[in-house]
Parts: C-alpha cells; sequence; structure tokens
C-alpha cells in the first residue's frame, strides 16, 4: 500500500520558505497570488497491516511537529 501525509505549518506560523516563493512568483511577473504556504508530501509504502492509528502515531511522534505542524493522511 502507498500513503501519502501532507504536513503543513498551522494557521497563524510565519512561513519564511511560503513568503520567499510568493516573492519569487511575484518576480516572475505573475499578478493574482495573494500567498503562499509551503509544506511537505512524505509518501509511505507498507504493508496493508499497518493500520491508519499507526500511522497517526508516526505522524505525532516523527512526521510532523504537532506544536506548529498539521498533517493529513490519504491512504491510496
Amino acid at each position: 500500500m502507498k500513503t501519502r501525509i501532507f504536513v503543513t505549518l498551522k494557521n497563524g506560523v510565519l512561513d519564511p520558505q511560503g513568503k520567499a516563493i510568493h516573492h519569487a512568483i511575484e518576480g516572475l511577473g505573475f499578478a493574482g497570488v495573494h500567498d503562499v504556504r509551503a509544506g511537505r508530501l512524505i509518501e509511505i509504502e507498507h504493508e496493508p497491516g499497518v493500520s491508519k492509528a499507526d500511522l497517526e502515531v508516526m505522524c505525532t511522534k516523527l512526521l510532523a511537529n504537532m506544536v506548529i505542524e498539521n498533517f493529513e493522511i490519504e491512504q491510496a
């Protein structure tokens, strides 16, 4: 099985990488982009017996900093 985990910054947390991307987009002449938030995509290939609860524990203990980040699990 393959699972995708999207890790993003919580609302209100400053995102310097997103700001840099936004600045670069404007520098390339693109208009209409109001904000950019950057995150991570983590893909995990695993046995079918790995539960969603196990994946959530992986996220909370290792893959996401729960103080400043959220995560979303997408199982394919």
